[in-house]
C-alpha cells in the first residue's frame, strides 16, 4: 500500500479521535449538557447524571478501540453508527445553517464522510496500529 495513503488514514484516525474525545469528555466534565442534549435531540427526558457517565464510559471504550485499531469492523462501525444517528437527529439545524449559529452543525457532514471513508478503508489503516496484523475485520 502506498505510504501516503497509510499516513493519510492515520492522520484521519487521530483527528477523528480528538473530535470524539471532546464529546466523551463532556459526559464527565459537563453531564448536565449531555442530559440537555439527550432531551432536546433524542427526546430522552429525565436521564440521570449517572446515565451520562455510563454513556461516556461505553463511548470511551469504543473510542479507544478505534484509536488503537482493535476490532476495526466493530469500533469503526460503532463510531460511524453513533455519528450517523447523531447527525440525523440534528437534521433541522443542518438544513438551517444561518439560524442561531446552526452552521456548526454542518461540520457533522464532513466528519460523517471521514468516518465512512475510514470504515471502508479499515483494512488499509495500519500505521501505528498494534492490532492491524492480527485482527479479522
Amino acid at each position: 500500500m502506498h505510504g501516503n495513503l497509510r499516513l493519510g488514514l492515520f492522520v484521519l484516525r487521530i483527528s477523528i479521535f480528538v473530535f470524539f474525545a471532546i464529546w466523551v469528555g463532556e459526559k464527565f466534565f459537563n453531564p448536565e449538557m449531555t442530559i440537555a442534549i439527550y432531551a432536546h435531540f433524542y427526546f430522552l427526558d429525565g436521564v440521570p447524571v449517572w446515565g451520562a457517565y455510563v454513556t461516556g464510559i461505553v463511548q470511551g471504550v469504543i473510542l479507544l478501540g478505534f484509536l488503537f485499531g482493535a476490532l476495526k469492523f466493530w469500533s469503526y462501525g460503532a463510531l460511524l453508527a453513533m455519528h450517523t444517528f447523531s447527525t440525523l437527529s440534528s437534521w433541522q439545524q443542518i438544513i438551517t445553517p444561518y439560524e442561531s449559529n446552526h452552521h456548526l452543525f454542518v461540520a457533522a457532514i464532513p466528519v460523517w464522510g471521514a468516518l465512512l471513508f475510514l470504515f471502508l478503508m479499515r483494512d488499509e489503516d495500519s500505521m501505528l496500529n498494534p492490532f492491524s496484523r492480527s485482527e479479522i475485520s
